[in-house]
């Protein structure tokens, strides 16, 4: 098949991949579910923000890699780089979605699947092409990790293509530790927390293997400085799981599945994550493609099984086999809440009131019995308080958040936008200064028990304050609240069998 067809051939694999994932051809996950419906959703909707899809810019690197770019190691050494189905939804995506400016949308990208299906050979692929084809004046491409030899494994990877083409040796120089093209600025090296040289980058591509060995933000946040200047930089994470869910990692990945769960809206970011939805569901094999989904392929069926079986009859090897096989975050916190199913309680009559100025006496809950919750927490942090109005089986939920200005400053500067449509919504209150004002706080207090009925006011007495105090001493029903198992549990299953039902 002519090069200039193969463009067209997998931006059409990746769209029969997302079509048959919706139609449960393809067993997936819910995260890859949710993946797929934002990619149909935003093919729908996202030129109303601006957005849109440029299949030539797809179909671009599609062909750059169908061309120039081979293995090198195992039972396809040699031969030209076929993507898969996943794979070209994956690059699809990355690739294909640009802003109203032609610049690209997604500038981070998180993917998380297990190993041995081929991330590091497709980032070493996409490595070559920032560097080269990406229409990018003197490039600068990094592979990252804690170790130069990790950061070496995508770089080695794309130096490996660079020595399989003719072509590419006619346009790139290798120089071992370092690829430059020929006759033009730019420059593509391995980077590590142990390089000698860590200020000055101008980062047009940063692509992180293995996320969850990092053990904070510092090469990231290298990166994403580093980048800056850059018109369309691009940063890709791309990680099996790991075992601790105090890493920088397991909070990215946090993030990731907000943006799936449409609980924050990011157009910059794109996320997936390839893991089986129930981790007691491990040695069923019809789950296994949901982590490897390219089980068949790279991914042997007859080696997982041998695993597995010993996985049963040794603990660290079941560990190992969970978190490295079927990307399994084995010593993380699992979901609490099905999300699918509070969404499912969202009522869209009251979507995006906010809690006080807009229930008046004009509202069916002025004047309705009322229970609150209110958590002070640090005076620099975020403080929260909530009315629950119970309506025979049913409960409606109004919550309101406050948090210092500069705190709010801090989070931007970090890189979370997250709290930017709640403030615009009226959820959260951004109050002057270093520390949350209580004020404001009790003002909407003493608002909701002139329009409410409230009956009581739960509060954990270990962040107590004369906020507390002063409420108390107007009679106003403030009841201590602990914050262990004793008191949390019994609310917290209640809570979670009103969602349920």
């Amino acid at each position: 098949m002519p090069f200039n067809d193969v463009g067209a051939l997998w931006l059409q694999k990746a769209a029969d991949y997302a079509v048959d994932i919706r139609k449960g051809k393809i067993p997936a996950c819910k995260y890859v579910k949710l993946a797929v419906d934002r990619w149909f959703n935003d093919l729908e909707n996202a030129h109303k923000r601006g957005l849109y899809f440029d299949e030539e810019a797809a179909k671009k690197y599609f062909r750059f890699v169908a061309r120039y770019c081979r293995h090198s190691e195992g039972e396809w050494a040699g031969q030209l780089i076929v993507f898969e189905g996943w794979q070209c939804f994956v690059e699809a995506n990355v690739h294909g979605w640009k802003n109203a400016d032609d610049t690209r949308r997604f500038t981070i990208v998180y993917e998380e699947v297990a190993r041995k299906n081929g991330k590091t050979l497709r980032l070493g692929a996409g490595g070559l092409y920032y560097l080269e084809a990406d229409g990018e004046p003197g490039a600068q491409v990094y592979s990252a990790a804690t170790k130069r030899e990790q950061a070496r494994e995508i770089f080695d990877a794309s130096l490996a293509m660079v020595r399989q083409s003719g072509a590419l040796q006619r346009r790139l120089k290798d120089e071992e530790h370092k690829i430059r093209p020929i006759g033009r600025r730019g420059k593509y090296v391995p980077l590590s927390k142990d390089s000698k040289k860590q200020d000055g980058f101008n980062v047009h591509a940063g692509l992180i293997d293995e996320l969850h060995a990092h053990p904070n933000n510092g090469i990231y946040n290298q990166l994403r400085s580093g980048s800056a200047s850059r018109r369309q930089p691009i940063i890709r994470q791309i990680t099996t799981a790991g075992f601790d869910r105090n890493s920088f990692c397991y909070k990215q990945r946090q993030y990731a599945i907000k943006i799936l769960e449409g609980t924050v809206i990011n157009d910059a970011w794109f996320a997936i994550i390839y893991t089986i939805d129930d981790p007691k569901d491990w040695d069923k094999e019809n789950e296994w493609i949901k982590a490897n989904p390219n089980l068949g392929i790279s991914v042997k069926l007859k080696s997982l099984q041998d695993q597995c079986k010993e996985a049963k009859d040794n603990p660290e090897q079941k560990v190992e086999f969970l978190t490295k096989k079927l990307n399994i975050w084995v010593y993380g916190v699992l979901a609490w809440m099905r999300m699918d199913k509070w969404h499912e309680c969202k009522n869209e009559a009251l979507n995006g009131v906010s809690l006080f100025e807009e229930l008046t006496e004009a509202n069916e809950l002025f004047g309705c019995e009322a229970f609150g919750g209110l958590d002070l927490a640090s005076v620099e942090d975020m403080c929260s308080f909530s009315l629950c109005f119970p309506e025979g089986k049913k409960r409606k939920l109004f919550q309101r958040a406050y948090l210092p200005q500069a705190a709010l400053e801090r989070r931007l500067k970090d890189g979370d936008p997250t709290l930017e449509q709640y403030r615009e919504s009226g959820h959260l209150v951004v109050t002057p200064g270093e520390v949350v004002d209580y004020e404001f706080i009790e003002s909407d207090i003493r608002l909701a028990c002139v329009r409410f009925d409230i009956k009581a006011i739960a509060y954990d007495r270990f962040n107590s304050s004369d906020l507390v105090n002063r409420l108390a001493s107007d009679e106003i029903p403030m009841v201590q609240f602990g914050q262990g198992f004793y008191s949390m549990s019994a609310p917290t299953k209640e809570l979670m069998r009103l969602t349920l039902t």
